[in-house]
């Protein structure tokens, strides 16, 4: 127990301050945001919009998250990624407050585009501040911190979020979103050092120098390429299992925020003693690689889990654990591979493949549920898991090749 409670204790020893601001602000994000989680059944559920429509309007999330991850990277580049990212969460903050009186699908679906699309501007700034508050020795558990910070808050925000949407109702759901937005932008602007590092005004010919762009580097292109694709098969855990969850196993809204916790709960428990044990490791695509395995066998669980409880929580634990070993690294990555004035372009590419698993995994995801019903969405998400997984195979006997 001692041993235990030790690891524990230097997994998150020499990290620094800034880090750690970055990571309570992330929680205090997280630990209200349920738009994602919970939209689609506000649209099937309150509103008795079609699972089709609910995931058409929730791919506009993943469109608008497209162009705000470019929109930031272009920013980051160029200015201070502190007021970056101060400015978007208040932002979105407020905009998502327009859900309050948002029932057309048109209305709704401007409302989700346009939060998505100022949320997602955080995301390379966000990604800048890691790699300059962090070193390549602890970058992987800098990393870790901020994502364990962002699953503390999913394990609060969709545990609380099913109660407040059964007992409550939905509309405030967006309300409290909302002000837990404005107030990790508070907490950054009174703890966080308005630093900054290099910029175009000090060097103005830092960004001409096309042999450093992002869109020459072909192996990060790959790379960001079958990051999508894991995205569209992981985000199904937002996107379509929450409908499978309601309309097949029966569900209510709290065993499903319950469910959607205990992905969040499990990341808190593992992924920073596992980070501990595995960040002096050279090579990063083994554990990418067995995180996408285990995409497929998630998916099998669910196929052949006849609905029951225990097949839904271990489907929760398989998927958590693919995130767990996957995300980390691949972040790592992203952040590890460019020069420091192009940070902001490499991570607005990570975050844009992101934002184009947002768009794919509800049409795919919820449409083929809509159309053939979810053992044909997850006989298909499978195939592509397995596909996802054979490109990172093939990335990583390149990355053999440059040790």
């Amino acid at each position: 127990m001692l041993a235990l409670l030790n690891l524990y204790k230097l997994s998150f020893s020499n990290l620094q301050r800034n880090i750690w601001v970055l990571a309570l602000a992330m929680f205090v994000n997280r630990s209200g945001s349920m738009v994602l989680l919970f939209t689609s059944l506000y649209m099937t559920n309150e509103l008795h919009f079609s699972i089709g429509d609910a995931g058409v309007v929730m791919s506009l999330y993943g469109i608008g998250s497209v162009m705000g991850s470019y929109a930031g990277g272009w920013l980051t580049d160029r200015y201070s990624y502190f007021y970056i990212m101060i400015t978007s969460l208040v932002t979105s903050g407020l905009i998502l407050l327009a859900m309050l009186f948002s029932t057309s699908i048109w209305s709704i679906a401007a409302v989700i585009f346009f939060y998505a699309f100022t949320a997602d501007i955080f995301r390379p700034a966000n990604s800048k501040a890691i790699a300059i508050y962090s070193d390549i020795k602890n970058r992987t558990r800098s990393v870790s911190l901020v994502r364990l910070a962002v699953n503390l808050g999913f394990t609060v925000g969709p545990a609380v979020g099913g109660f407040v949407a059964l007992y409550l109702g939905y509309k405030w759901l967006f309300i409290i979103d909302s002000l837990t937005t404005i107030g990790a932008a508070l907490l950054l602007y009174f703890y966080l050092p308005r630093k900054n590092s290099i910029s175009v005004a000090e060097n103005p010919e830092i960004l001409k120098d096309k042999k450093t762009s992002a869109y020459r580097d072909l192996m990060y292109l790959v790379f960001v390429f079958f990051v999508a694709m894991y995205g569209t098969c992981f985000f199904q855990i937002f996107a379509s299992i929450p409908q499978y969850f309601s309309k097949v196993c029966h569900y209510n809204e709290a065993t499903i925020g319950l469910l959607l916790a205990l992905n969040g709960f499990l990341v808190v428990l593992i992924e920073m003693p596992l980070m501990l044990k595995l960040e002096h490791k050279k090579l990063i695509f083994p554990f990418i690689r067995l995180g996408a395995l285990m995409l497929p066998v998630s998916f099998l669980i669910l196929i052949f889990g006849q609905s029951m409880m225990i097949w839904s929580i271990l489907y929760t634990v398989i998927i958590t654990f693919s995130e767990i070993l996957a995300m980390p690294f691949m972040m790592n990555f992203a952040l590890s591979r460019p020069r420091v004035e192009r940070q902001g372009q490499y991570s607005a590419l990570y975050s844009i493949s992101f934002g184009l698993s947002n768009i794919a995994a509800p049409l795919i995801g919820l449409g083929l549920a809509n159309k053939f019903g979810f053992n044909m969405m997850f006989y298909a998400l499978i195939i592509m898991s397995i596909l996802t997984f054979i490109g990172f195979s093939v990335l990583g006997k390149s990355e053999l090749k440059q040790v």
